[in-house]
């Protein structure tokens, strides 16, 4: 099977969580630092939520498409990444809290269900780390 490449996200980052990332293209052009700093910046946490967030409202609009549902105007995802530590090993650990107004929560379910099987982000952390989507 061969794969194709859609796109290729680059960015070039130094210093760490106390530097900055800007990508090629020069779009995104960030300051960064750590979680529950006062210095203006954001994190890999906030960024990582962000994508996330994005690709699995993406991934609901497919998995609606498909059970011939449109979905709402006001679909939003509001991610929480958490930077977590057990005996001194860092690890992620994730809620998708999930908007879907209008729709009943059986529908909403399904669509979120089968937008987790499909988002590439949730398909890269699937057994990685634990993942909870609520539907609220």
């Amino acid at each position: 099977m061969e794969t194709k490449i859609l796109y290729t996200g680059k960015t070039h980052t130094t210093g760490g969580r106390e530097g900055a990332s800007v990508s090629s293209d020069d779009n995104l052009n960030v300051k960064l630092t750590m979680p529950g700093s006062t210095r203006p910046g954001t994190n890999p946490e906030q960024l990582f939520a962000a994508g996330w967030s994005a690709c699995f409202i993406g991934a609901m609009g497919i998995a609606a498409g498909k059970m011939n549902i449109k979905l709402p105007a006001e679909t939003a995802v509001d991610a929480e990444v958490d930077l977590a530590v057990t005996n001194g090993e860092y690890s992620l650990q994730a809620r998708l809290n999930v908007s879907l107004p209008g729709l009943d929560v059986e529908t909403a379910k399904a669509i979120t269900a089968e937008a987790h099987n499909t988002c590439p982000y949730s398909k890269a952390t699937k057994g990685n780390i634990n993942v909870e989507i609520n539907i609220i």
